[in-house]
This record gives C-alpha cells, sequence and structure tokens, in this order.
C-alpha cells in the first residue's frame, strides 16, 4: 500500500489510530447517529450549532445534527488522481448517469486538480466547466493542466467558503463530489448554489452511503439520503431521485425547486 498523508489516512482508514483520541465513530448498524451525538448548544435559526468535536475529523460545527468535516488540503492532489479511483468509485458510470448536453454548462464544486473537470469538458464540447475551489494552489493547478492540454472549455473559479462565485441563472449541472460534507457553511453555500441554477437547472450531490457500514470511510465523510435531503431542502432545492448505482456512494438529484 503505497503511505498516504496523515489527514488522508484519518479519514479513509477507520481503523488506523493513529492518535490516543482518533477513535473509531459508531458503525452504521449501531443506532447512535449524529442527531444523539449530544451536541449541546441548540441549532441556532438556519440549522447551525457549536459543540467540542465528536470525531478528530471534524471542526466542532453542526448542521442539522451533522458535524462537518476538515476540509481536504491540496497536499492530497496527488491522491486525487489515483490510478484506482475509477474502479473503486465507479467515475465513469457516475459522468454516464449524469446525462449531460452538448451545451450544458456545468459547475464542479470542489474541483481539486480536475479530475472530473477536464473529463466533463469532453461531454459538453459547446458548453462549458465552471472548476469552483477555494484553495489558491488547486486553482493555480487547474491552470496549468488547462494550459498543458489546450483544454479552453474548463473556467478555474476561486471560490469562498460562503459563495461559489458563479453566474445567477447561469449554470445546467452543478456537481459536488465528497466535497458538500466539508463546506463550513452549506446553507449559504447551496443558497448561492441554487441562485446559480437554470430553472431546469440540476444539484447531482455525491456523498458515500453512511447508510452502509462496508463503506470503509468515517462517519463524518460520510452521508445519508435522509440528512441530505434535510440540508438541501432547507433551502427550497426539490429532491428528485438518488441513483445507487455506484460502488460506495450516493448519487443524489436536486432540482431548482420552488
Amino acid at each position: 500500500m503505497a503511505f498516504l498523508p496523515v489527514f488522508l489516512l484519518r479519514a479513509f482508514l477507520p481503523g488506523v489510530l493513529l492518535f490516543s483520541a482518533c477513535t473509531q465513530p459508531p458503525s452504521e448498524s449501531s443506532s447512535v447517529s449524529f442527531a444523539d451525538q449530544r451536541v449541546r448548544v441548540a441549532a441556532d435559526s438556519v440549522g447551525y450549532s457549536y459543540h467540542t468535536a465528536t470525531d478528530p475529523n471534524g471542526i466542532g460545527k453542526y448542521y442539522y445534527g451533522r458535524q462537518i468535516a476538515h476540509v481536504m488540503g491540496h497536499e492530497g492532489a496527488d491522491w486525487l488522481e489515483r490510478a484506482d479511483r475509477q474502479q473503486e468509485e465507479g467515475t465513469d458510470l457516475l459522468l454516464h448517469e449524469l446525462h449531460l448536453k452538448p451545451t450544458d454548462v456545468v459547475a464542479d464544486i470542489g474541483a481539486g486538480t480536475g479530475y472530473f473537470s477536464f473529463r466533463i469538458s469532453q461531454l459538453v464540447p459547446q458548453g462549458k466547466v465552471l472548476a469552483v475551489d477555494i484553495q489558491p494552489e488547486m486553482i493555480t493547478a487547474l491552470q496549468q493542466t488547462a494550459a498543458r492540454t489546450k483544454v479552453s472549455n474548463v473556467q478555474p473559479v476561486l471560490s469562498t467558503v460562503q459563495n461559489p462565485n458563479l453566474p445567477d441563472n447561469g449554470v445546467d449541472l452543478v456537481l459536488i463530489v465528497d466535497a458538500y460534507h466539508e463546506f463550513d457553511h452549506p446553507r449559504e453555500m447551496m443558497q448561492a448554489i441554487r441562485k446559480s441554477l437554470t430553472p431546469t437547472g440540476r444539484v447531482a450531490l455525491v456523498e458515500y452511503r453512511a447508510e452502509d457500514s462496508e463503506v470503509p470511510i468515517k462517519r463524518v465523510h460520510k452521508m445519508s439520503v435522509a440528512q441530505a435531503r434535510k440540508e438541501l431542502e432547507a433551502v427550497g432545492l426539490k429532491f428528485e431521485q438518488s441513483v445507487e448505482t455506484l460502488p460506495q456512494q450516493h448519487l443524489m438529484f436536486f432540482g431548482k425547486g420552488r
């Protein structure tokens, strides 16, 4: 096994005890849920609450009872491009399930190195991909890849933690792969994302399945369909369907709603 940075081992190998306080979260087969983790500070009017982190990978901030995870840093860029990612995550199947049109404008939120951005760019030759990330180092990597590969329809966009800086009513599909659970301000981000959608625009949310104890990811890095619906419906997005054909992840679609 190749050596991974410590923060990646902590997130993706639940059984590895890297620190004495780093214990494995409750298994999905137990009755313990985020709502049962004794978040003693009442949620405010927009669903946030604050409490000592119940998991070393969490930031101590909760949204509708779910602890928000730390952001994976740019130091993990190589891991995003790992050779076995297609086999592990079924990334080709994911792209197929998006049913993109050649003219679509797609926003890849938390684009990182552009693993999905540059693959999507080939599927929307008359459209474009807005590759959004909060880390300047990732934006630089995206720019370098676009220049090296001579891809002209991938546009890197530097985001803030509250605003993805997308055009109003200008995006046909917003793709968020394994990044939403790390949003420091999920409500504000999703409000801005909803505003960016065209009337028929969709959000495709991809997260590791919290309901499946066989998925070898720590609990704070997983989400259930019920939790995702609670959070996204709170900002007016409308749940359409959950596609369960990926090996380890939910693919959930939401429309612009009301």
